[in-house]
């Protein structure tokens, strides 16, 4: 009988080792591969299969990463900034389908921003996270339109315009689960993805993730030191699978409970003075705002819906997804085909 050691597995039977990728080409100490090894860690624990996961891409730095993680399961690198509408394509095709999407600055609140708009507007069922550096990595470091105003680039030149914030725009377009974290705060950042794919309808995640080549430098607000500086956490969270017992050490605070349709929770310990109503938006946005003229970085979950209708349900689609829908499934029978004809009478 052999003494050796078995991995550990999770509810689905796989080990973390199933769910690992490509060797990174990234520039050695990118934020990026943080949130590879988060991803990881999240489908691992939540016990998501590979075969029922979509990675979804644009172009970029950031859309790089979903060849870092989890091989063994669908993957599609779009267009630049075409990622929203691809991954609503795909998702109506096949609504089995566990989806999450992987963009950037760019690759979003630039050349992607229409499409990111509408994809939330629909409430889309899509976990999507945006690798949120402030430049473009790929060519050299320019400033992008989540930059902010006045910082500092690394060849001296300040920014003169105002920056997109992407957790403001996606709770004023009615996003249905908005948060913000760092590439550096596993503690934080593995249980918003675990509940992000939990979700039924577009859950974002702005994950500030410095880009070592271009914009980790003093004078910088998206740099590791500045991030760290100036991060304030409004929560701890811990992620609980339905057949989890909820059994947690956290510090004393507010704590709140979620739950999400699965039958899985959040679980929110408030540790910052300026609590507010995770459902509602009008506080969040408040507190975003605030924080941002203060120059502070909040990261936490700030808003969360649960009772909105996804695109899914909002289209009526078929329980089989459309993909797997037959001749004999979409024909019409005679009598259906006449009180359809009958309407234009």
């Amino acid at each position: 009988m052999s003494s050796e050691i078995q991995p550990a597995t999770n509810a689905v039977g796989l080990t973390k080792k199933d769910y690992s990728g490509s060797a990174s080409t990234l520039c050695v100490g990118c934020g990026h591969d943080l949130i590879s090894n988060h991803v990881i860690s999240a489908c691992y624990q939540s016990g998501i299969h590979p075969f029922q996961l979509a990675k979804m891409s644009g172009i970029g730095c950031s859309s790089k990463i979903p060849a870092y993680f989890i091989s063994k399961s669908f993957s599609f690198n779009s267009m630049h900034g075409r990622m929203a509408p691809v991954t609503t394509g795909a998702k109506i095709c096949n609504s089995d389908l566990t989806m999450l999407g992987i963009s950037g600055d760019g690759d979003t609140a630039s050349i992607g921003i229409g499409g990111f708009i509408h994809l939330i507007r629909r409430n889309l069922p899509v976990c999507y996270i945006v690798a949120n550096n402030g430049v473009y990595g790929l060519t050299k470091g320019q400033f992008s339109s989540t930059a902010d105003k006045g910082a500092k680039q690394k060849g001296g030149a300040h920014n003169p315009f105002e920056t997109i914030d992407l957790c403001t725009l996606a709770l004023e377009l009615g996003c249905t689960f908005v948060a913000r974290s760092f590439s550096g705060d596993a503690k934080q950042l593995v249980p918003l993805i675990q509940a992000a794919l939990k979700h039924k309808g577009t859950a974002f995640i702005d994950v500030f993730s410095p880009c070592i080549a271009f914009n980790n430098h003093d004078g910088s607000t998206k740099s590791y030191n500045y991030i760290k500086a100036h991060d304030t956490v409004l929560q701890e969270l811990g992620y609980f699978a339905p057949q989890q017992e909820i059994l947690a050490d956290y510090n004393e605070g507010t704590k709140e409970l979620i739950d999400l349709p699965d039958g899985s929770k959040i679980l929110l310990n408030k540790i910052d003075s300026r609590l507010h109503n995770l459902h509602n938006r009008i506080d969040a946005m408040k507190v975003l705002t605030e924080a941002r003229h203060n120059g502070e970085i909040l990261t936490g979950l700030f808003y969360i819906d649960e009772t909105q209708p996804s695109l899914i349900d909002t289209l009526s689609l078929t329980e089989k997804p459309l993909s797997f829908l037959t001749e004999a499934d979409l024909k019409p029978t005679t009598v259906q085909f006449q009180n359809v004809m009958s309407r234009f009478s």
